[in-house]
């Protein structure tokens, strides 16, 4: 019975226990176009999101027992397993929205959901990049070591999702940048990274501008950024962004209460891209501060687990997985306030969504599985820089 007890940071247990309670009453009250557009009622919503919720918790359960080392090898199998997915995803991925932009592949669980690879594949980096961290924090190679080891997989994943979704590829290339320099590699390795990218990138972005079908969402790209940097007198708003800020505007100091959206019936994608501006207009500005505070709270307490854990692997893991996590969701709300362009990224945890919602589960599920052996005490004759190696 003592392997089934709930250990690790409380603190980032409740964050997680709210979030998906709150994702229940959020996607019950942000579905209502969709349940509309299927001709059924939201409380079938509700109940996928209560399936979904369960599910996540299970698995965020089972994440927090599974040894914090095993994640060094269960990476990298996952990064093995993610990229021929990514890859299918260009064969079978169906449409969504005349356009194949979110990589899903579908799923038959409870009818109307679909699985993401690049969830998979985003998690499995992670992993990786810890696991490279702990390796090969202390040990000289020249660049074209760092490039093949490290850079070739970051590439190969984020080429990968590019294709379809530049958001998810940027936040992901964007993360993996950062976490390189907090692990201490050299600035000019992550400089030279950085600088090879970007080439790449505007090249393929003219290319895909001239002959569509090798980008098919590059002119989309380079719309959506003019559309926010350059002023037109002339054009049209973005009527997400339109409805998103009068959703905002009208939340006040409180909201209107859960379920009193009026701003929900005209945005597009209320439940997802959008979430956050549905957040503000029903709980206000308190409402909209607190979900700000608490993924706050998530990224500071992993940085303590992350300072008091003595396995750098460890340390690690836990720094990536809750910077990917907290930087999509401060873009997500970002984009919501207008701030940003629209980048399609879901809110962790509280955007309508099943893939999204098990891996961030899972996410909280391994910074508790190493949450749980900073709180144990070493067995005798046990050195931890053993640990260390085993991870690595």
């Amino acid at each position: 019975m003592n392997r089934l007890t709930i250990k690790g940071d409380k603190v980032i247990w409740m964050i997680a226990i709210l979030f998906s309670i709150a994702s229940l009453l959020i996607v019950y009250s942000s579905t209502v176009t969709l349940a509309n557009k299927h001709r059924t009622m939201t409380e079938s919503y509700l109940f996928e999101q209560l399936i979904i919720m369960l599910l996540g918790l299970g698995m965020l359960f089972i994440a927090h027992h599974v040894r914090f080392t095993w994640y060094s090898r269960i990476g990298q199998i996952l990064l093995a397993i993610a990229v021929p997915l990514l890859i299918m995803t260009f064969f079978m991925a169906p449409d969504v929205n005349n356009a194949q932009r979110n990589l899903w592949l579908n799923l038959p669980v409870a009818g109307r959901l679909s699985f993401q690879p690049s969830d998979i594949a985003k998690l499995a980096l992670m992993m990786y990049i810890a696991r490279f961290l702990a390796k090969y924090n202390h040990r000289e190679m020249d660049f074209k070591e760092f490039f093949l080891k490290m850079g070739l997989p970051l590439f190969l994943v984020t080429a990968l999702i590019l294709r379809s979704n530049f958001s998810t590829a940027a936040i992901l290339f964007m993360v993996s940048t950062i976490f390189l320099i907090i692990g201490q590699v050299k600035f000019k390795y992550v400089g030279k990274l950085v600088m090879i990218a970007l080439v790449t990138f505007l090249l393929l972005l003219a290319i895909g501008r001239f002959v569509p079908e090798v980008f098919p969402r590059a002119g989309t790209w380079v719309a959506r950024i003019e559309g926010f940097f350059i002023s037109n007198e002339n054009a049209e708003p973005n009527i997400q962004v339109k409805h998103a800020q009068i959703a905002i505007a009208q939340g006040g100091l409180i909201g209107k209460m859960p379920g009193k959206s009026t701003q929900r019936n005209f945005l597009p994608y209320a439940y997802n891209d959008y979430v956050y501006a549905i957040i503000v207009e029903e709980y206000g500005l308190i409402g909209g501060t607190t979900v700000v505070m608490l993924f706050m709270i998530l990224l500071f307490r992993s940085i303590k687990i992350a300072r008091r854990c003595r396995s750098k692997f460890g340390s690690f893991l836990v720094v990536g997985i809750s910077l990917l996590m907290v930087w999509q969701a401060l873009l997500n709300m970002a984009v919501a306030v207008n701030i940003m362009p629209i980048t399609g990224q879901p809110l962790p945890f509280l955007s309508k969504g099943g893939t999204s919602f098990w891996f961030s589960c899972i996410g909280i599920g391994i910074i508790l599985s190493v949450s749980r052996s900073v709180d144990l005490e070493p067995e005798p004759g046990f050195e931890t820089e053993k640990l260390a190696n085993v991870a690595a």
